[in-house]
């Protein structure tokens, strides 16, 4: 080949290779499917004009993979997408299965929720999730279970690369926390962030939706009327924050603990503890970690610990929840028996009064000042204190309110029965359903029990008074209709107690109820 046709050629080549480079004109780009020709170009949203990324092909991404844990108290299924709980199965004492695990979306303890992590078992309690990040660290997380429902969870972050850092970790639970179908009405109202302070004295902080600093915390939960998940680091400078967040009220919480961040460490370990069970106070008492604060013992918090001591007391001795309730109010009956004595009898004075208060009233209808000047002197004159047959009764109240608390967020009474139809004391005692309405027997006779009580008790002679104390039943039976039937068994009890105090005392007392006397 001459010199002259080698420079041809290689004049041509390189005419080629610059008229490609700069000077083709671009093809024209293709078009996603679905997209027709009269939609790819749209002039009045510029954005969709913009052209597709393109399409790199890459290696299919693992499967995710389920591991699940089966023991006699839970049964835990895990993913490896996020080394995350994606349920976790109580198994109640009527054989059901409650999961905790709220939405089917929601990943339990995830870490790098986006990630695909390899998992090993090295036993049958033991979970080991590994993961490496083409960032340059890898994360091992090892949930370390038990048998109960405390468990440990340790997470180990390290560089696979000199100049990475390490990355932030996270911790949620939620949104919310399961529990059984019957109550998901409810859940979302019952549901609360909570946590525990180190401070002295310690107290339970309800969360709202924010940051915390997590070192003033003990532990951190999310909780429902009968069950638990707390987060509890075992080294409080592990963790920076506690965050909360909750669109509306309408919507469950999520709770997240935080941990590292930029750190020049080639590796650091983050350990905790989980707790997802049930409220039961003398088994998370037994833990000693202050759990037991979660349980809702109302106002009267003192009062209704001591109510549910002498409850288990009692049913140690009957085998039964539902006797031990019983027993428990009358126990409690004969405890203010002389303040309800009281109350009977003043009630009486007053009932015996109201010919006299009726003439009264008159006599001098057209001066109310006159009136009360008058009636103060009858109560005087007659010793009796108007006030008399209330008094009592208030200072009962915060024994009532605190047992009726107590019966109402009992874990204990769960799927515990009583007689014939009676077979869960924590929920309502439904005997059929009829037109989708359900017939729930308790509540009946307590507003036929209250009725009766009324009537007995009733000291006025005014009809809309009478109407107004005979209302009352029916407002109560409507009110306690969906209520457990333990509570329901309580109340019922108490009415029937009160009506054969009642009883005795007009019977074989009758100077209890002579007036002044």
């Amino acid at each position: 080949m001459d010199k002259n046709t080698f420079l041809a050629i290689f004049l041509s080549t390189a005419f080629l290779i610059v008229w490609f480079m700069f000077f083709q004109p671009k093809p024209a780009p293709v078009q996603a499917p679905g997209v027709t020709a009269s939609t790819a170009v749209d002039a009045k949203n510029p954005e969709l004009n913009k052209p597709a990324a393109p399409f790199v092909a890459s290696a299919p991404e693992p499967a995710d993979q389920e591991i699940t844990v089966d023991t006699p108290k839970y049964k835990a299924v895990f993913t490896t997408r996020g080394a995350a709980v994606k349920h976790w199965f109580l198994k109640e004492k009527n054989g059901s299965l409650v999961d905790l695990v709220l939405q089917q979306s929601a990943s339990g303890l995830a870490t790098f929720p986006g990630s695909v992590f390899a998992v090993q078992q090295p036993d049958p309690l033991t979970l080991v999730f590994t993961h490496t990040s083409p960032l340059g660290w890898q994360v091992t997380k090892t949930y370390g279970l038990s048998d109960q429902y405390l468990h440990n969870l340790t997470i180990q972050i390290s560089k696979t690369n000199a100049k990475a850092s390490l990355p932030q970790v996270d911790i949620p639970w939620g949104p919310g926390l399961g529990t059984v179908e019957k109550e998901l009405k409810e859940n979302d109202a019952q549901t609360r962030t909570l946590g525990y302070t180190l401070a002295f004295p310690p107290r339970l902080d309800k969360f709202k939706p924010g940051d915390y600093p997590s070192k003033i915390y003990k532990w951190a939960a999310v909780d429902n009327r009968y069950f638990l998940c707390a987060l509890i680091p075992l080294k409080d400078s592990d963790f920076n924050s506690l965050s909360v967040s909750r669109p509306s009220k309408k919507q469950s919480p999520t709770l997240a603990i935080t941990a590292g961040g930029q750190s020049g460490a080639d590796s650091k370990t983050y350990k905790m503890m989980f707790y997802l069970g049930p409220k039961g106070h003398d088994h998370l008492k037994s833990l000693n970690l202050n759990l037991e604060e979660t349980v809702d013992f109302g106002y009267f918090g003192f009062l209704g610990k001591i109510a549910l001591a002498v409850l288990n007391y009692l049913y140690k001795m009957t085998g039964n929840y539902g006797w031990s309730i019983i027993i428990l109010t009358v126990l409690l009956q004969l405890l203010v028996l002389p303040l309800t004595v009281k109350s009977f009898k003043a009630s009486a004075a007053m009932k015996q009064l109201q010919p006299l208060v009726k003439d009264l009233q008159e006599k001098y209808k057209a001066d109310p000042k006159r009136l009360n000047v008058e009636m103060l002197n009858l109560y005087k004159i007659h010793k009796v204190n108007p006030l008399g047959g209330c008094l009592p009764m208030l200072l009962q109240l915060p024994i009532f309110w605190a047992l009726f608390t107590t019966l109402r967020n009992a874990f204990e009474l769960r799927g515990a029965g009583w007689l014939l139809w009676v077979k869960d004391l924590s929920a309502p005692d439904s005997l059929m359903t009829i037109s989708g309405i359900s017939l729930n027997v308790l509540p009946l006779i307590m507003g036929v029990g209250m009725f009766f009580q009324q009537k007995m008790m009733s000291v006025s002679s005014d009809p809309a008074q009478k109407q107004l104390m005979y209302m009352m039943p029916v407002i109560f039976t409507f009110m306690f209709w969906n209520f457990p039937s333990g509570l329901v068994m309580y109340w019922l009890t108490n009415s029937i107690m009160t009506m054969a105090e009642q009883y005795f005392i007009m019977k074989n007392q009758p100077e209890l109820v002579a007036v002044g006397k």
